[in-house]
């Protein structure tokens, strides 16, 4: 066996060793075409480190989603933006891009009523910032409230809110359904807290911040959480009918509809 034969047969396992999936898969095809086009040494290596680079950003970012947690199936593309007026598509869309604001560790907070599309919107901007490269958690706010306050009982709770410091993005989904209880309550305003200037949250919430006191029993810690929140914040009001009223009243009235149609139509 041929010298190069050796190189060429050894090169694989190189390649693995080196934790290079994508050149190791496809080398061969880019050096059949670099010898038919002569291409310059230089070329067929830049070639190979761009493969690379480009399957590591899919895998971290298929990696990212999954972390993620989001709802499944809310983008950005399926949110109907006419029914929520209020609502501007082309900043939601800027928001979703990332950059300065999660710099600034600015965080988004949206209110109105169950069904108006707050969940959707706080995923599918979640969904949006991953694909463009940054992690994001997406959780309801009680499931969050009891993992805290279990870290707190073994004496965990700094470790696990230094934990989520990794995400650029936290989405707390329906702060208000959070019980009235010192104990849960505390532990949010920690995490709240914690982030203050340093990462950003995205909050969502039926009621206004004059009916947090059904969340936050004490007063000085519904004051000093709501001046966290809002110092550096951008603030949506979706006052709207629900989405799933809407759609329940469509169904009604398009059943309604057609029985009717029916009942009017003549007997053969």
């Amino acid at each position: 066996m041929s010298k190069i034969a050796v190189e060429t047969a050894r090169l694989p396992l190189l390649l693995h060793e080196l934790r290079l999936p994508a050149i190791a898969r496809l080398w061969s095809q880019f050096a059949e075409r670099a010898d038919t086009e002569s291409w310059p040494a230089a070329r067929f290596l830049s070639a190979l480190a761009e493969l690379e680079l480009a399957e590591r950003g899919q895998r971290r970012i298929a990696r990212n989603l999954a972390e993620a947690h989001l709802l499944p199936g809310k983008t950005l593309d399926n949110f109907d933006f006419s029914v929520v007026p209020m609502l501007s598509k082309a900043r939601v869309m800027a928001l979703a891009a990332g950059d300065s604001w999660l710099g600034q560790a600015t965080n988004l907070l949206l209110f109105g009523p169950p069904g108006s599309g707050k969940s959707h919107v706080a995923a599918a901007i979640g969904r949006a910032l991953v694909e463009n490269g940054y992690r994001v958690l997406f959780m309801r706010t009680t499931d969050l409230v009891q993992k805290l306050q279990q870290a707190r009982q073994a004496l965990q709770l700094e470790a696990a809110i230094v934990k989520l410091d990794k995400y650029h993005l936290l989405v707390l989904d329906d702060l208000s359904y959070v019980h009235k209880d010192h104990a849960e309550t505390s532990v949010l305003f920690e995490l709240i807290g914690a982030r203050y200037e340093r990462r950003s949250m995205l909050i969502t919430a039926n009621q206004p911040f004059a009916d947090w006191n059904r969340t936050f029993p004490d007063q000085a810690m519904l004051m000093a959480a709501i001046d966290r929140l809002v110092h550096h914040a951008i603030i949506f009001e979706l006052n709207v009918e629900s989405f799933r009223r809407r759609s329940a009243l469509g169904q009604r009235n398009r059943a309604t509809a057609t029985s009717t149609k029916k009942a009017e139509e003549p007997v053969s």
